[in-house]
């Protein structure tokens, strides 16, 4: 089966993440206080090998496509928002905007019911 550019942009893009949250990690450990800077390394780090899978379950066809890139956009989309926000606060003492990281969060969730969902959907062959 065929990678889609889709399966490409979110290896690519947990590629990103897995990256950030490295060099997250590595400035949070040289900043006295920075718990949120820790907390947003350490979602980018564990949320990074989930969207691979994401990624590749659907261009296998393991899952049902379609609802698990959904599912894994999703996640990126609130990551982006959840840990842009944390690591925002950290390093220049402001927000992203309001509600940027309970956002993220919520987004976070409903990516991984989404996942859920699309492990249970019938897969178009």
């Amino acid at each position: 089966m065929p990678t889609t550019m889709a399966d490409r942009t979110l290896v690519a893009l947990a590629c990103l993440a897995g990256g950030l949250g490295v060099a997250a990690s590595a400035a949070a450990a040289h900043i006295p206080g920075a718990d949120s800077l820790k907390t947003a390394a350490q979602f980018l780090l564990f949320h990074a090998p989930a969207i691979l899978a994401l990624a590749g379950l659907a261009a296998v066809g393991a899952t049902h496509a379609v609802a698990t890139r959904i599912a894994a956009f999703a996640l990126v989309l609130g990551l982006a928002l959840f840990s842009g926000d944390l690591a925002i606060r950290a390093l220049a003492q402001r927000p992203l905007f309001p509600m940027a990281a309970p956002s993220g969060g919520i987004l976070l969730m409903l990516g991984w019911a989404s996942a859920a969902v699309a492990a249970f959907l019938p897969v178009r062959r």
